[in-house]
């Protein structure tokens, strides 16, 4: 991938760190195209001279989008979120981003999903992102789409949400507690990312589901991070009909949208094509997870090794 160009929509996010990482560390030139992109400098450090640069634009706003993409070889839309305008964000704006990267020439194109995205789903999330996979095949027929389950990372705000309130709380609510989850780790989501570009050809319009090695119900989750940091809070399992009335109360973590996507497990489907078809690895959540959510241990870094 040397000297190849990737332009990253949304790439001073979360994710896009990783896949910045990803393809800089295969000697690409990242493009970081973000609405503010001083948001992304940080990302500066994981690049030689000259190999990043940044440009600023909004999936919302086709207008900054043919700009962001000129003289690309690869775009990665990272766009994606539980709140705002959904259909701009996932339907309209990836829409408009696959237009722009066809008019441009550009030779691929890898659009983050999510497993679960299904435009007849139940969960406007869920149907926007399924429309939104429509659309961009609709513009761009050979985008690769990417399915990851829930991603964790250091910085994610999913493990890292529920460890924050199983230390501090003595009691915790665990809503759906049988509902599965296959996390896969953002690392390795990156090299996902990294794989598809490196030879577009070979994953022209098709479709991967992303999950790590192991699935947990919801319950088992926050058992094993409350093991991983060294608490032992009492967990009790919410009835649903209980959870629905909580997730429409304001300032609970879970909105009533999420708590529909909850209805479903977030697994990698039988028979789809993951991690494995793009020659990965999938990196188990025990080796990686003690090192950040140590900061919730009683002492910190002070504390004895837990055994989780």
């Amino acid at each position: 991938m040397k000297d190849k160009l990737v332009t990253l929509i949304g790439g001073g996010g979360f994710l896009g760190r990783y896949v910045a990482q990803a393809l800089l560390g295969a000697g690409a030139r990242v493009r970081v195209a973000q609405r503010d992109p001083r948001e992304a400098w940080y990302l500066k450090p994981l690049g030689g001279l000259g190999q990043t640069q940044f440009v600023a634009a909004d999936i919302t706003r086709p207008d900054t989008l043919a700009r962001a993409v000129a003289g690309s070889d690869a775009v990665v839309n990272l766009v994606g979120s539980f709140t705002g305008d959904l259909l701009r964000v996932h339907v309209d704006g990836p829409q408009a981003l696959a237009k722009a990267a066809q008019a441009a020439g550009v030779e691929a194109l890898v659009h983050i999903s999510a497993i679960g995205a299904d435009a007849e789903g139940e969960s406007y999330y869920a149907r926007t992102k399924g429309e939104g996979e429509a659309a961009v095949r609709e513009a761009f027929s050979a985008a690769t789409i990417l399915r990851p389950s829930t991603v964790f990372g250091p910085e994610d705000k999913f493990i890292n949400m529920f460890a924050g309130m199983i230390a501090k709380l003595p009691m915790v609510p665990v809503l759906k507690p049988d509902t599965r989850f296959q996390p896969v780790f953002a690392g390795d989501v990156g090299d996902a990312v990294a794989a598809v570009v490196r030879t577009p050809g070979a994953f022209a319009g098709r479709t991967f589901e992303l999950g790590g090695p192991d699935v947990f119900t919801m319950m088992q989750l926050n058992e094993w991070i409350a093991r991983a940091i060294g608490r032992q809070p009492s967990f009790v399992r919410v009835p649903d009909a209980l959870g629905g009335v909580l997730a429409a109360v304001p300032f609970v973590p879970v909105s009533p949208d999420q708590w529909k996507l909850l209805q479903k497990d977030t697994v990698v489907a039988a028979g789809a094509e993951g991690l494995s078809a793009l020659g990965i690895t999938p990196t188990p959540l025990a080796s990686v997870a003690p090192g950040w959510l140590v900061r919730y241990q009683r002492q910190g870094r002070f504390a004895r090794p837990t055994a989780a």
